[in-house]
This record gives C-alpha cells, structure tokens and sequence, in this order.
C-alpha cells in the first residue's frame, strides 16, 4: 500500500509542476493580488499574503490538494487504526500479548510504523515538487528550493498532528472504523473549518481549530522559511496524542 501511496504522490506533484510549467498562473487567474478572496487562501496553503495566483501559491496547492490530503489519511488511517484497535476488533491481541512483548514496545513498534509511512509520503511529494523546481528556470527564481524543504518539513509536523490522536484513538477504540472516521474527521473537517473560517469573517477565530491553520506550505514556498511556532503547535498536539495513547493502551482491556 505504501509503494502505490508513494507512487501516486509522485506523479500527482510531477503532474502539478507539469501543470504549473506550461501555463503560467498569470494565465490561469485574471490577477496576481497580494491575497484574493479569503476562501482561496486554504487552497493555496498560505495565511493570507501568497496568492494562489503565483508560482508559490499553485505548488501550495498542490501540498493542501484533496488528492494530497486523501493520499495522507488513508496512509494515517490505515495505520493507526492496524496498531491496536484491528488486532482488538479480529481477537488477535490475545495472542500478541501471551508472547513476551509489552504493551509500551507493542504501541512504540506500530506509531513508528505510522510515522514511517507519513515521512515516506512527504518525502515522495518533496522531492517530486523540488525535482520540478529545480528544473524549471521560471520557477525557480519565484521557488527558492529551501522553500520546497520548509514546506516539506511542515507536512511532516501535519501528519504527525493527525497520527498521534489517530493513534490514541486507536489505544482505546475495539473496531478499526472508529480509528479511521476520527482520522478522516481531523483531516477532511479540519479543511472544511479552515476553508469556512477564512471564508466567512464570523467564525473566523475557528480557524484556530484546524491543523490546517497552522500547515502553510504556500508560505513556506514562497519565503523558504517555517513559521516554528505554528510548526511547534502541529508537532505539539501530535506528540501529546502519541503520549497519551500509552496510558489508554496500558489501562484498557485488550479482550475483544
């Protein structure tokens, strides 16, 4: 799952800086304002001053894209929801836990297995978005290719804002559904409150709800730089997921 995964990301970026190379954003937008319209600010992966009518702001939109976010929770999903709560639903724990393996290894093995699989997937995308970066005069002058690694390393502090609650749910749920309707809720929903946020003044302090507040890559691409304080949130609510994961596991009871 993980190579077809891999392999999708690739070609879908590959397919995006294609895109991108051969017709400009000048030519895709009528304009190249400072920001556009408040909703088209959570396509581009910016906060507000990358235009998603610019070279930075499309290659965002490829790293904020739902075939982007959908390759990232089925990875996720898929995951967490195998570390504990498959082995709970099939009875198969009970068999895990007569061998000589702790609980903590047990939990420790599988996050790794989810973070694994995360990092695999940013990467395939960042090196795909940087290979057509470096490939594409244009490009590379809007596109500083440390842009490109910034905004890969923001897409790892995402995912792993969504696999540690995934997971923590995982060390409490019986049924592997439950694990992948909380990680598509944290994924798909968090989008949909950020994109009604900024598109909609009222409700726009619940923008701070969504992890997609705090993922910009857009920004990243455009000012090659990590905002590490919205980078410090993501990986802050991932690791207290992942902590928290272990007391659920080390409490409950693994009986199906």
């Amino acid at each position: 799952m993980v190579a077809f995964l891999v392999a999708g990301m690739v070609v879908f970026e590959a397919l995006i800086v294609a895109v991108i190379r051969a017709v400009p954003p000048t030519q895709l937008f009528a304009g190249s304002g400072p920001a556009g319209p408040g909703a088209l600010k959570a396509f581009s992966g910016s906060t507000g001053d990358v235009s998603i009518a610019s070279y930075a702001g499309l290659l965002g939109a490829g790293l904020v894209h739902p075939f982007w976010i959908a390759m990232q929770l089925t990875a996720i999903g898929s995951f967490a929801a195998a570390a504990v709560a498959a082995d709970v639903e099939s009875g198969t724990v009970e068999l895990l836990m007569v061998r000589p393996v702790s609980r903590l290894r047990l939990l420790a093995e599988r996050t790794f297995a989810v973070v694994a699989a995360s990092l695999a997937l940013n990467a395939a995308a960042t090196l795909a978005v940087a290979g057509g970066v470096a490939l594409s005069p244009a490009i590379h002058h809007a596109v500083p290719l440390r842009g490109v690694l910034a905004a890969g390393l923001a897409g790892c502090a995402f995912t792993l804002c969504l696999s540690g609650p995934a997971l923590a749910v995982s060390a409490a749920a019986r049924h592997r559904a439950q694990v992948i309707g909380a990680t598509i809720g944290l994924g798909a929903v968090g989008f949909a409150v950020n994109f009604i946020a900024m598109a909609w003044h009222p409700v726009a302090p619940l923008r701070y709800l969504s992890p997609f507040h705090y993922y910009t890559p857009g920004d990243a691409l455009a000012h090659g730089t990590i905002v590490w304080g919205s980078f410090a949130v993501l990986v802050a609510v991932g690791a207290a997921g992942i902590a928290a994961a272990l007391p659920l596991l080390q409490r409950r009871d693994l009986a199906p």
